[in-house]
């Protein structure tokens, strides 16, 4: 309740009208903005550690899915969080050999993870959450044979798809290489193992991100409309589509465009292939109250989520 009233008037007002009657403060997870809680999949604060499990951190969300922190364990919860104690660090642990040692987050089931059917057929999407960068990036590529390689991306946090190696996604967050640049974008795929879209952010990424501040990232997907924004600290952030064509196949009967009527193998934070068969975009950040929905957030949604976490 504290966290309403340190809202200001027109917010408590309008957060009145828009939460149903029969909802409870109590019920809601502290960090989240009450009207999200309903479509609230997956949640993950790096408060809670499964009890005897360390290295495993416990869904806030509706959907209970377990992710493992992968090489680092208990040591990637660290005193630096947004609305909590602690943040996940994640990094590249040796830029000088191929291996699998860096430090992610996330899970990878074979055959579809059963906990995350919200976005199996699902119409919408969001992905949302702090990220601090906290090193170099993009890191070095020691897998690549020219000298001084690095990775063309950064991988940031990400929603497999129903037929995903690892590295496929239905829906991501991350730092993408776009005609030789790297951006911010957002990233989704409609039909598994179909062709994805690409909304770029214009702005320097590194102005975007900059070193060691917390920054308050979401991205929205819209796979009925073929459609998806991109937003820094509550505001919407301009970009462009990488594919003018319709690369979702939405256009035309029949209706409505969804997602495959897969679940999602799994969760993927930090870089790609959290089952850890091998390395792969790692992100040199930190990250916070990390979200993923089921339908699309309201950019007003958007905006007080940001501010609310920040009481």
């Amino acid at each position: 309740m504290k966290r309403l009233l340190a809202l200001p008037l027109a917010v408590v007002l309008g957060l009145s009208l828009a939460v149903p009657a029969q909802a409870s403060v109590e019920h809601w997870p502290r960090g989240v903005f009450p009207t999200l809680s309903r479509n609230l999949v997956a949640y993950y604060d790096f408060e809670h550690p499964v009890k005897g499990q360390p290295a495993q951190e416990a869904d806030q969300g509706r959907s209970g899915t377990t992710i493992n922190l992968v090489n680092g364990g208990a040591a990637m919860r660290v005193r630096d969080g947004v609305s909590s104690r602690n943040s996940l660090q994640v990094k590249q642990v040796n830029p000088t050999a191929k291996g699998t040692d860096d430090w992610k987050a996330g899970l990878y089931t074979p055959g579809g993870q059963p906990t995350l059917k919200a976005f199996n057929g699902a119409k919408e999407a969001t992905i949302m959450g702090w990220v601090k960068m906290t090193g170099e990036n993009p890191s070095p590529n020691p897998g690549s044979s020219t000298p001084g390689a690095r990775y063309g991306a950064v991988g940031l946090v990400g929603l497999l798809s129903g037929n995903s190696d690892g590295h496929a996604v239905r829906a991501l967050l991350e730092l993408i290489n776009v005609d030789g640049k790297l951006h911010l974008v957002a990233l989704g795929r409609r039909v598994d193992g179909a062709a994805s879209q690409t909304f770029a952010a214009t702005e320097d990424w590194q102005k975007l991100l900059p070193l060691n501040e917390w920054v308050f990232l979401a991205a929205t997907f819209d796979y009925d409309n073929g459609t998806m924004a991109l937003y820094r600290n509550g505001e919407p952030v301009d970009g462009f589509y990488v594919d003018k064509g319709d690369p979702w196949a939405v256009a035309g009967e029949p209706e409505p465009d969804l997602a495959s009527a897969t679940n999602p193998l799994g969760i993927k934070i930090g870089g790609s292939f959290p089952q850890n068969t091998r390395e792969g975009n790692p992100c040199n950040c930190r990250m916070d109250d990390l979200m993923f929905l089921d339908r699309a957030a309201r950019p007003w949604e958007v905006r007080l989520q940001y501010l609310w976490a920040r009481l």
